[in-house]
C-alpha cells in the first residue's frame, strides 16, 4: 500500500484529500496544515508520496519542498494548488516537484497523477 502525507492550511481540503485518498486505496499516515508540519510528518512517516499545498501561511509548500528535498533529494512531492500564475509554475518546475494538481480537484484527476507516477491502477 502506497503511504502518503497530507499537508494544507484548510482543515476542509485534508478531509476531503484525506476521504478520496483513501477511497482509491492509499495510506494516509499524517495530515499537517503548514510547511513546517510537512518536514515533522516527513522526517518521521517517510511516506512514498507527500501532497502539499502551495500556498499556506507562515511555513509555505515552497518551504516545504526545500527542506525535504534537503534530506531526500529523491522525494515523491505533489503540489496541491489553485495558484496558476507564470511565477509559481516556474518555481515548482525548478523545485522538481513530481507532479501538480490543481484545485478544484476530483478523485480522477488524483487517481492518473498516481497511475503516471507508480505506474499502477488504483482502481
Amino acid at each position: 500500500m502506497i503511504s502518503c502525507i497530507i499537508i494544507d492550511d484548510d482543515k476542509n481540503i485534508t478531509g476531503v484529500f484525506n476521504d478520496i485518498l483513501s477511497l482509491i486505496g492509499l495510506q494516509v499516515v499524517g495530515i499537517g496544515h503548514d510547511g513546517s508540519d510537512a518536514i515533522e510528518l516527513y522526517k518521521k512517516h517517510k511516506p512514498d508520496v507527500m501532497f502539499v499545498d502551495v500556498n499556506m501561511p507562515k511555513y509555505d509548500g515552497f518551504y516545504a519542498v526545500e527542506k525535504t528535498r534537503e534530506f531526500d533529494p529523491d522525494a515523491k512531492i505533489i503540489m496541491v494548488t489553485a495558484d496558476f500564475t507564470q511565477e509559481t509554475q516556474q518555481r515548482l518546475e525548478e523545485l522538481c516537484v513530481t507532479a501538480l494538481i490543481y484545485k478544484p480537484f476530483d478523485p480522477k484527476q488524483i487517481q492518473n497523477v498516481l497511475l503516471e507516477e507508480y505506474k499502477i491502477n488504483l482502481s
